[in-house]
Protein backbone atom coordinates (compact mmCIF):
# COMPACT_ATOMS: atom_id res chain seq x y z
CA UNK A 1 0.00 0.00 0.00
CA UNK A 2 2.99 2.42 0.72
CA UNK A 3 3.86 2.83 -2.82
CA UNK A 4 0.41 3.50 -4.08
CA UNK A 5 -0.83 7.29 -4.48
CA UNK A 6 -3.37 9.37 -2.99
CA UNK A 7 -5.89 8.76 -5.91
CA UNK A 8 -5.24 4.73 -5.74
CA UNK A 9 -5.52 5.00 -1.96
CA UNK A 10 -8.66 6.82 -2.60
CA UNK A 11 -10.08 3.98 -4.66
CA UNK A 12 -8.97 1.28 -2.20
CA UNK A 13 -10.71 2.84 0.29
CA UNK A 14 -13.78 3.36 -1.55
CA UNK A 15 -14.26 -0.02 -2.85
CA UNK A 16 -13.50 -1.78 0.81
CA UNK A 17 -10.77 -3.09 -0.38
CA UNK A 18 -8.53 -1.76 2.39
CA UNK A 19 -10.15 0.47 5.85
CA UNK A 20 -8.32 3.43 6.62
CA UNK A 21 -7.53 2.34 10.39
CA UNK A 22 -5.55 -0.88 8.39
CA UNK A 23 -4.12 1.48 6.01
CA UNK A 24 -2.96 4.02 8.94
CA UNK A 25 -1.34 1.31 10.83
CA UNK A 26 0.47 0.34 7.85
CA UNK A 27 1.80 4.11 7.68
CA UNK A 28 2.69 4.39 10.81
CA UNK A 29 4.21 1.39 11.11
CA UNK A 30 6.87 1.94 8.17
CA UNK A 31 7.69 5.54 10.05
CA UNK A 32 8.52 3.37 12.96
CA UNK A 33 10.69 0.99 10.88
CA UNK A 34 12.25 3.25 8.53
CA UNK A 35 12.64 6.82 9.62
CA UNK A 36 15.49 6.70 11.92
CA UNK A 37 17.27 6.99 8.73
CA UNK A 38 15.87 9.53 7.62
CA UNK A 39 14.73 12.01 10.67
CA UNK A 40 12.26 13.34 8.40
CA UNK A 41 9.36 13.54 11.23
CA UNK A 42 9.71 15.54 14.70
CA UNK A 43 6.21 14.68 15.97
CA UNK A 44 4.40 11.52 15.01
CA UNK A 45 0.70 11.51 16.31
CA UNK A 46 -0.03 7.53 16.52
CA UNK A 47 -2.87 8.07 18.80
CA UNK A 48 -4.99 10.92 17.39
CA UNK A 49 -3.86 9.03 13.87
CA UNK A 50 -6.07 5.79 14.63
CA UNK A 51 -8.83 7.65 16.36
CA UNK A 52 -9.13 10.10 12.89
CA UNK A 53 -8.90 6.83 11.00
CA UNK A 54 -11.47 4.48 12.83
CA UNK A 55 -14.11 8.39 12.43
CA UNK A 56 -13.09 8.11 8.51
CA UNK A 57 -13.92 4.69 8.54
CA UNK A 58 -17.39 5.34 10.24
CA UNK A 59 -18.01 8.19 7.73
CA UNK A 60 -17.28 6.10 4.46
CA UNK A 61 -19.46 3.68 5.89
CA UNK A 62 -22.30 6.00 6.46
CA UNK A 63 -21.73 7.73 2.88
CA UNK A 64 -20.36 10.86 3.52
CA UNK A 65 -17.16 10.21 2.24
CA UNK A 66 -14.76 12.71 0.27
CA UNK A 67 -11.55 11.49 -1.92
CA UNK A 68 -9.51 12.37 1.19
CA UNK A 69 -11.94 10.62 3.48
CA UNK A 70 -9.21 7.82 5.42
CA UNK A 71 -5.96 8.87 3.02
CA UNK A 72 -3.27 9.56 5.46
CA UNK A 73 -0.75 12.17 5.10
CA UNK A 74 1.55 14.55 6.86
CA UNK A 75 1.64 18.05 8.12
CA UNK A 76 4.76 20.29 7.34
CA UNK A 77 5.45 21.11 10.93
CA UNK A 78 4.65 24.74 10.46
CA UNK A 79 1.34 24.87 10.22
CA UNK A 80 -0.69 24.89 13.78
CA UNK A 81 -2.49 21.92 14.80
CA UNK A 82 -4.69 22.75 17.51
CA UNK A 83 -3.56 20.07 20.43
CA UNK A 84 -0.74 19.10 18.78
CA UNK A 85 2.57 20.49 19.44
CA UNK A 86 4.24 22.44 16.80
CA UNK A 87 8.19 23.45 16.74
CA UNK A 88 8.72 25.22 13.48
CA UNK A 89 12.10 23.23 13.62
CA UNK A 90 12.95 25.45 16.53
CA UNK A 91 14.19 25.47 20.20
CA UNK A 92 11.89 28.28 20.69
CA UNK A 93 9.18 26.61 20.40
CA UNK A 94 9.92 23.23 21.00
CA UNK A 95 7.04 22.57 23.45
CA UNK A 96 4.54 25.07 21.72
CA UNK A 97 1.01 23.76 21.37
CA UNK A 98 -1.34 25.80 19.97
CA UNK A 99 -5.26 26.00 21.17
CA UNK A 100 -6.08 26.19 17.43
CA UNK A 101 -5.93 25.20 14.31
CA UNK A 102 -3.96 26.86 11.18
CA UNK A 103 -6.91 26.95 7.88
CA UNK A 104 -5.03 24.57 5.84
CA UNK A 105 -5.01 21.53 8.66
CA UNK A 106 -8.75 22.81 9.50
CA UNK A 107 -9.73 21.70 5.57
CA UNK A 108 -7.60 18.18 5.40
CA UNK A 109 -9.67 17.72 8.97
CA UNK A 110 -12.63 18.56 7.44
CA UNK A 111 -11.83 16.41 4.22
CA UNK A 112 -11.53 13.59 6.82
CA UNK A 113 -8.09 13.07 5.92
CA UNK A 114 -5.88 11.48 8.83
CA UNK A 115 -2.91 13.24 9.71
CA UNK A 116 0.04 10.97 10.47
CA UNK A 117 2.32 13.85 11.91
CA UNK A 118 4.42 16.81 12.09
CA UNK A 119 7.20 17.01 9.28
CA UNK A 120 10.73 18.08 10.26
CA UNK A 121 12.55 21.17 8.54
CA UNK A 122 14.55 24.09 8.36
CA UNK A 123 13.69 26.55 11.58
CA UNK A 124 11.69 28.86 10.96
CA UNK A 125 11.68 27.98 7.13
CA UNK A 126 15.14 29.36 6.95
CA UNK A 127 17.32 27.15 5.07
CA UNK A 128 18.06 24.75 1.67
CA UNK A 129 19.45 22.11 3.22
CA UNK A 130 17.34 20.91 6.13
CA UNK A 131 20.18 20.92 8.57
CA UNK A 132 19.18 24.03 10.51
CA UNK A 133 16.36 22.06 12.41
CA UNK A 134 17.00 22.25 16.17
CA UNK A 135 15.43 18.26 16.03
CA UNK A 136 18.30 17.27 13.67
CA UNK A 137 19.13 17.36 9.63
CA UNK A 138 17.14 15.39 7.28
CA UNK A 139 18.75 13.09 5.33
CA UNK A 140 17.68 12.39 1.56
CA UNK A 141 16.78 8.57 1.05
CA UNK A 142 18.58 9.01 -2.49
CA UNK A 143 22.38 8.24 -1.76
CA UNK A 144 21.63 5.82 1.29
CA UNK A 145 22.33 2.74 -0.90
CA UNK A 146 25.98 4.50 -1.77
CA UNK A 147 26.33 4.89 2.44
CA UNK A 148 25.92 8.69 1.19
CA UNK A 149 23.97 11.32 3.60
CA UNK A 150 23.07 13.72 1.49
CA UNK A 151 20.63 16.70 2.46
CA UNK A 152 16.82 16.87 0.78
CA UNK A 153 17.10 20.63 0.29
CA UNK A 154 14.76 22.76 1.93
CA UNK A 155 13.35 24.22 4.23
CA UNK A 156 10.61 21.46 3.09
CA UNK A 157 13.20 18.69 3.44
CA UNK A 158 11.35 16.52 5.78
CA UNK A 159 7.97 16.63 3.48
CA UNK A 160 9.91 15.91 0.41
CA UNK A 161 12.03 12.74 2.63
CA UNK A 162 8.87 11.56 4.10
CA UNK A 163 7.03 11.32 0.85
CA UNK A 164 10.52 10.05 -1.76
CA UNK A 165 11.05 6.98 1.20
CA UNK A 166 7.01 6.47 0.80
CA UNK A 167 6.43 6.93 4.80
CA UNK A 168 3.45 8.91 3.64
CA UNK A 169 1.92 9.36 0.02
CA UNK A 170 1.75 13.40 0.35
CA UNK A 171 2.60 16.00 2.81
CA UNK A 172 2.10 19.76 3.04
CA UNK A 173 5.04 22.36 2.90
CA UNK A 174 5.77 25.76 2.55
CA UNK A 175 7.79 27.86 -0.03
CA UNK A 176 9.28 31.21 0.26
CA UNK A 177 12.31 31.08 -1.77
CA UNK A 178 11.90 27.33 -3.38
CA UNK A 179 10.96 25.12 -0.24
CA UNK A 180 8.89 23.24 -2.02
CA UNK A 181 10.50 22.77 -5.33
CA UNK A 182 14.12 22.93 -4.37
CA UNK A 183 13.20 19.65 -1.58
CA UNK A 184 10.89 17.78 -4.43
CA UNK A 185 14.17 18.32 -6.71
CA UNK A 186 16.63 16.82 -4.80
CA UNK A 187 14.08 14.20 -3.11
CA UNK A 188 12.40 13.14 -6.59
CA UNK A 189 8.96 14.16 -5.84
CA UNK A 190 6.22 16.59 -7.66
CA UNK A 191 5.80 19.92 -5.42
CA UNK A 192 3.53 22.94 -6.11
CA UNK A 193 4.06 26.69 -5.62
CA UNK A 194 0.62 28.03 -5.98
CA UNK A 195 0.01 31.86 -6.70
CA UNK A 196 0.38 34.22 -3.37
CA UNK A 197 -3.12 34.39 -1.80
CA UNK A 198 -4.34 31.04 -3.05
CA UNK A 199 -3.86 29.42 -0.16
CA UNK A 200 -4.48 30.83 3.20
CA UNK A 201 -1.57 31.60 5.78
CA UNK A 202 -3.75 32.10 8.98
CA UNK A 203 -1.88 29.87 11.52
CA UNK A 204 1.09 29.44 8.80
CA UNK A 205 4.07 30.75 11.29
CA UNK A 206 5.79 33.39 9.57
CA UNK A 207 8.94 34.10 8.00
CA UNK A 208 8.40 36.46 5.14
CA UNK A 209 4.97 37.61 4.82
CA UNK A 210 5.13 38.94 1.30
CA UNK A 211 6.34 35.83 0.34
CA UNK A 212 5.75 32.82 2.46
CA UNK A 213 2.96 30.22 0.80
CA UNK A 214 1.65 27.39 1.29
CA UNK A 215 1.29 24.21 -0.99
CA UNK A 216 1.59 20.32 -1.54
CA UNK A 217 4.05 17.47 -1.84
CA UNK A 218 3.42 14.05 -3.54
CA UNK A 219 5.02 11.44 -6.09
CA UNK A 220 2.29 12.45 -8.42
CA UNK A 221 0.64 15.57 -10.37
CA UNK A 222 -2.52 14.32 -9.60
CA UNK A 223 -1.87 14.17 -5.59
CA UNK A 224 -0.87 17.50 -5.83
CA UNK A 225 -4.37 18.38 -7.87
CA UNK A 226 -6.54 16.44 -4.72
CA UNK A 227 -4.48 18.45 -2.05
CA UNK A 228 -4.76 21.80 -3.66
CA UNK A 229 -8.84 21.16 -3.95
CA UNK A 230 -8.71 21.01 -0.74
CA UNK A 231 -6.03 23.64 0.28
CA UNK A 232 -7.15 26.73 -1.79
CA UNK A 233 -9.24 28.68 -1.43
CA UNK A 234 -10.50 32.32 -0.17
CA UNK A 235 -9.92 32.76 3.71
CA UNK A 236 -11.23 35.99 5.49
CA UNK A 237 -8.64 35.42 8.56
CA UNK A 238 -5.84 36.13 6.25
CA UNK A 239 -5.61 39.45 4.83
CA UNK A 240 -3.55 38.26 2.05
CA UNK A 241 -5.99 36.04 0.81
CA UNK A 242 -7.65 36.52 -2.27
CA UNK A 243 -11.14 36.11 -3.08
CA UNK A 244 -10.96 34.21 -6.58
CA UNK A 245 -13.34 31.53 -7.26
CA UNK A 246 -11.20 27.83 -6.97
CA UNK A 247 -11.70 25.15 -10.02
CA UNK A 248 -11.21 21.79 -9.60
CA UNK A 249 -7.56 21.27 -10.12
CA UNK A 250 -7.94 17.60 -11.39
CA UNK A 251 -10.44 18.55 -14.17
CA UNK A 252 -8.24 19.50 -16.69
CA UNK A 253 -5.19 17.17 -15.82
CA UNK A 254 -5.99 14.99 -19.27
CA UNK A 255 -6.17 18.11 -21.53
CA UNK A 256 -4.33 17.90 -24.36
CA UNK A 257 -1.14 19.73 -24.68
CA UNK A 258 -1.06 20.97 -28.71
CA UNK A 259 0.05 24.55 -29.01
CA UNK A 260 1.22 24.62 -25.36
CA UNK A 261 3.83 27.66 -25.81
CA UNK A 262 6.88 27.01 -23.61
CA UNK A 263 9.46 29.53 -22.90
CA UNK A 264 13.07 28.77 -21.48
CA UNK A 265 14.47 31.94 -19.99
CA UNK A 266 18.03 32.35 -21.45
CA UNK A 267 19.38 33.56 -18.00
CA UNK A 268 18.61 30.15 -16.54
CA UNK A 269 20.56 28.18 -19.40
CA UNK A 270 23.95 30.38 -18.92
CA UNK A 271 27.65 28.82 -18.95
CA UNK A 272 26.95 28.71 -15.40
CA UNK A 273 24.70 25.65 -15.76
CA UNK A 274 26.02 22.24 -15.54
CA UNK A 275 26.37 20.59 -19.14
CA UNK A 276 24.71 17.37 -17.11
CA UNK A 277 21.72 19.55 -15.36
CA UNK A 278 20.79 21.15 -18.87
CA UNK A 279 21.21 17.92 -20.98
CA UNK A 280 18.39 16.58 -17.95
CA UNK A 281 16.46 19.41 -18.67
CA UNK A 282 16.28 19.96 -22.47
CA UNK A 283 15.72 16.10 -22.68
CA UNK A 284 12.48 16.86 -20.31
CA UNK A 285 12.07 19.70 -22.41
CA UNK A 286 11.83 17.65 -25.74
CA UNK A 287 9.24 15.16 -24.28
CA UNK A 288 6.85 18.32 -24.53
CA UNK A 289 7.70 18.65 -27.94
CA UNK A 290 6.45 15.41 -29.01
CA UNK A 291 3.33 16.08 -26.92
CA UNK A 292 2.40 18.88 -29.29
CA UNK A 293 4.32 21.91 -27.36
CA UNK A 294 6.00 24.89 -29.06
CA UNK A 295 9.36 26.03 -27.58
CA UNK A 296 10.67 29.78 -27.77
CA UNK A 297 13.97 31.64 -26.02
CA UNK A 298 12.25 34.41 -23.52
CA UNK A 299 14.21 36.56 -21.48
CA UNK A 300 13.65 37.20 -17.52
CA UNK A 301 16.52 40.37 -17.68
CA UNK A 302 16.61 40.98 -13.95
CA UNK A 303 16.69 37.27 -12.56
CA UNK A 304 20.22 38.07 -11.84
CA UNK A 305 19.20 40.24 -9.24
CA UNK A 306 16.63 38.05 -7.74
CA UNK A 307 18.75 36.71 -4.93
CA UNK A 308 20.44 40.23 -3.81
CA UNK A 309 16.92 41.47 -3.37
CA UNK A 310 15.61 38.35 -1.56
CA UNK A 311 18.00 38.50 1.13
CA UNK A 312 17.31 41.93 1.56
CA UNK A 313 13.17 41.36 1.75
CA UNK A 314 13.31 37.85 3.27
CA UNK A 315 15.57 38.93 6.40
CA UNK A 316 13.76 42.48 6.89
CA UNK A 317 10.56 40.67 6.88
CA UNK A 318 11.83 37.81 9.44
CA UNK A 319 13.05 40.38 12.05
CA UNK A 320 9.67 42.08 12.23
CA UNK A 321 7.97 38.50 12.38
CA UNK A 322 10.49 37.41 14.59
CA UNK A 323 10.50 39.94 17.14
CA UNK A 324 7.24 38.45 18.73
CA UNK A 325 9.56 35.64 20.48
CA UNK A 326 10.65 37.63 23.17
CA UNK A 327 9.60 34.82 26.61
CA UNK A 328 7.04 37.03 27.79
CA UNK A 329 3.61 35.46 26.24
CA UNK A 330 5.20 31.75 24.95
CA UNK A 331 7.39 29.98 23.70
CA UNK A 332 10.91 29.39 25.31
CA UNK A 333 12.38 31.44 28.36
CA UNK A 334 15.80 31.22 29.81
CA UNK A 335 16.00 30.61 32.99
CA UNK A 336 16.37 33.38 35.85
CA UNK A 337 16.53 36.33 34.21
CA UNK A 338 18.29 39.37 36.07
CA UNK A 339 15.67 41.68 34.21
CA UNK A 340 13.32 42.34 31.35
CA UNK A 341 16.23 43.07 28.86
CA UNK A 342 18.29 40.01 30.11
CA UNK A 343 14.78 37.82 29.59
CA UNK A 344 14.72 39.27 25.88
CA UNK A 345 18.78 39.21 25.06
CA UNK A 346 19.02 35.63 26.77
CA UNK A 347 15.95 34.07 25.57
CA UNK A 348 16.35 34.84 21.76
CA UNK A 349 20.10 34.08 21.99
CA UNK A 350 19.46 30.75 23.72
CA UNK A 351 15.96 29.65 21.56
CA UNK A 352 17.31 30.70 17.88
CA UNK A 353 19.77 28.74 15.86
CA UNK A 354 22.42 30.29 13.83
CA UNK A 355 20.97 30.67 10.33
CA UNK A 356 17.77 32.71 12.50
CA UNK A 357 19.98 34.67 13.79
CA UNK A 358 21.89 35.90 10.91
CA UNK A 359 18.53 36.89 9.17
CA UNK A 360 17.26 38.71 11.68
CA UNK A 361 20.89 40.67 12.03
CA UNK A 362 20.87 41.23 8.19
CA UNK A 363 17.19 42.41 8.20
CA UNK A 364 17.29 44.13 11.35
CA UNK A 365 20.18 46.10 9.51
CA UNK A 366 18.51 46.53 6.07
CA UNK A 367 15.67 48.38 8.24
CA UNK A 368 17.57 50.25 10.72
CA UNK A 369 18.08 53.99 9.57
CA UNK A 370 19.65 55.22 7.21
CA UNK A 371 19.80 52.10 5.58
CA UNK A 372 16.08 51.45 5.32
CA UNK A 373 15.82 53.02 1.38
CA UNK A 374 19.51 52.35 0.25
CA UNK A 375 18.88 48.61 0.94
CA UNK A 376 15.32 47.57 1.65
CA UNK A 377 13.46 50.13 -0.81
CA UNK A 378 15.96 49.64 -3.35
CA UNK A 379 15.10 45.41 -3.55
CA UNK A 380 11.64 45.78 -3.44
CA UNK A 381 12.22 48.44 -7.02
CA UNK A 382 14.48 45.45 -8.02
CA UNK A 383 10.99 43.27 -6.84
CA UNK A 384 8.66 45.12 -8.98
CA UNK A 385 11.31 44.93 -11.96
CA UNK A 386 11.07 40.58 -11.74
CA UNK A 387 7.71 41.20 -11.37
CA UNK A 388 7.01 42.80 -14.82
CA UNK A 389 9.94 40.63 -16.54
CA UNK A 390 7.58 37.43 -15.90
CA UNK A 391 4.39 39.50 -17.04
CA UNK A 392 5.81 40.08 -20.07
CA UNK A 393 6.90 36.71 -20.70
CA UNK A 394 3.11 35.63 -20.49
CA UNK A 395 2.20 37.39 -23.25
CA UNK A 396 4.10 35.52 -25.20
CA UNK A 397 4.11 32.06 -24.02
CA UNK A 398 1.77 30.18 -21.23
CA UNK A 399 4.86 28.59 -19.32
CA UNK A 400 8.61 28.91 -18.53
CA UNK A 401 10.46 26.06 -18.01
CA UNK A 402 13.97 25.53 -16.40
CA UNK A 403 16.04 23.94 -13.73
CA UNK A 404 15.11 23.67 -10.19
CA UNK A 405 18.17 23.56 -8.48
CA UNK A 406 21.40 23.73 -10.23
CA UNK A 407 22.46 20.64 -8.82
CA UNK A 408 21.62 17.48 -7.41
CA UNK A 409 21.43 16.61 -3.79
CA UNK A 410 24.68 17.61 -1.78
CA UNK A 411 26.64 16.18 1.09
CA UNK A 412 25.24 16.80 4.19
CA UNK A 413 27.80 19.38 5.98
CA UNK A 414 28.95 20.63 2.30
CA UNK A 415 27.93 23.81 2.53
CA UNK A 416 26.90 24.86 5.97
CA UNK A 417 30.02 26.88 6.70
CA UNK A 418 29.46 29.15 3.32
CA UNK A 419 25.85 30.78 3.50
CA UNK A 420 26.54 32.65 0.14
CA UNK A 421 26.84 28.89 -1.88
CA UNK A 422 24.10 27.69 0.29
CA UNK A 423 22.17 30.75 -0.76
CA UNK A 424 23.22 30.03 -4.42
CA UNK A 425 21.04 26.35 -4.19
CA UNK A 426 18.10 29.04 -4.73
CA UNK A 427 19.14 30.97 -7.94
CA UNK A 428 16.10 29.45 -10.17
CA UNK A 429 13.72 29.25 -7.91
CA UNK A 430 13.81 32.94 -5.96
CA UNK A 431 12.34 35.07 -8.97
CA UNK A 432 9.25 33.21 -8.70
CA UNK A 433 8.36 34.01 -5.04
CA UNK A 434 9.10 37.28 -5.67
CA UNK A 435 6.75 37.90 -8.70
CA UNK A 436 4.33 35.95 -7.06
CA UNK A 437 3.59 33.83 -9.56
CA UNK A 438 2.76 30.27 -8.96
CA UNK A 439 5.57 26.84 -10.19
CA UNK A 440 6.20 23.43 -9.40
CA UNK A 441 8.82 20.89 -9.57
CA UNK A 442 8.29 17.98 -11.57
CA UNK A 443 10.97 14.73 -11.39
CA UNK A 444 12.79 14.82 -14.91
CA UNK A 445 15.70 12.38 -14.60
CA UNK A 446 18.83 11.90 -12.65
CA UNK A 447 22.56 12.47 -12.70
CA UNK A 448 24.83 9.95 -11.22
CA UNK A 449 21.58 8.26 -9.94
CA UNK A 450 20.40 11.41 -7.91
CA UNK A 451 17.13 13.20 -9.04
CA UNK A 452 16.65 16.21 -10.96
CA UNK A 453 13.86 18.39 -11.00
CA UNK A 454 12.46 20.37 -13.81
CA UNK A 455 10.49 23.72 -12.68
CA UNK A 456 7.15 24.87 -14.36
CA UNK A 457 6.38 28.37 -14.03
CA UNK A 458 3.14 29.82 -14.73
CA UNK A 459 1.17 33.05 -15.05
CA UNK A 460 -1.16 34.26 -12.20
CA UNK A 461 -3.71 31.48 -11.27
CA UNK A 462 -2.58 28.98 -13.45
CA UNK A 463 -1.55 26.13 -11.43
CA UNK A 464 -4.58 23.78 -13.49
CA UNK A 465 -2.43 24.50 -16.46
CA UNK A 466 0.58 23.77 -14.64
CA UNK A 467 -0.30 20.43 -13.03
CA UNK A 468 -1.94 19.76 -16.56
CA UNK A 469 1.51 19.70 -17.95
CA UNK A 470 3.08 18.20 -15.15
CA UNK A 471 0.38 15.11 -15.35
CA UNK A 472 0.71 14.65 -19.15
CA UNK A 473 4.80 14.77 -18.92
CA UNK A 474 4.33 11.69 -16.08
CA UNK A 475 2.30 10.24 -18.64
CA UNK A 476 5.28 9.84 -20.93
CA UNK A 477 8.01 9.40 -17.80
CA UNK A 478 8.58 7.26 -15.31
CA UNK A 479 10.89 9.40 -13.46
CA UNK A 480 8.45 10.39 -10.55
CA UNK A 481 7.62 6.57 -9.82
CA UNK A 482 11.40 5.75 -9.23
CA UNK A 483 12.04 4.48 -5.70
CA UNK A 484 15.07 5.36 -3.74
CA UNK A 485 16.80 1.92 -2.84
Amino acid sequence: MHNKSVAELSRDLESGKVSSVELTREFLDRIKQEDGKYNSFITVTEEQALAEARAADEQRAAGNATIWTGVPFAHKDIFCTNGVRTTCGSKMLENFIPPYDATVTDNFRKAGAVSLGKTNMDEFAMGSSNESSHFGAVTNPWGLSKGEKRVPGGSSGGSAAAVAARLVPAATATDTGGSIRQPAALCGVTGLKPTYGRVSRYGMIAFASSLDQGGTMARTAEDNALMLNVMAGFDPKDSTSLDREVPDYTATLNEPLKGLRIGLPKEYFSDQLSPAMEEQIRSAVKEYEKLGATVKEVSLPNARLAIAAYYVIAPAEASANLSRFDGVRYGYRCEDPKDLMDLYTRTRAEGFGTEVKRRILVGTYALSAGYFDAYYLKAQKVRRLIQQDFINAFKDVDVLMSPTSPSPAFIQGEKTNDPVTMYLEDIFTIAVNLAGVPAMSVPAGFIDGLPVGLQIIGDYFSEARLLNAAHQFQQVTDWHQREPQ
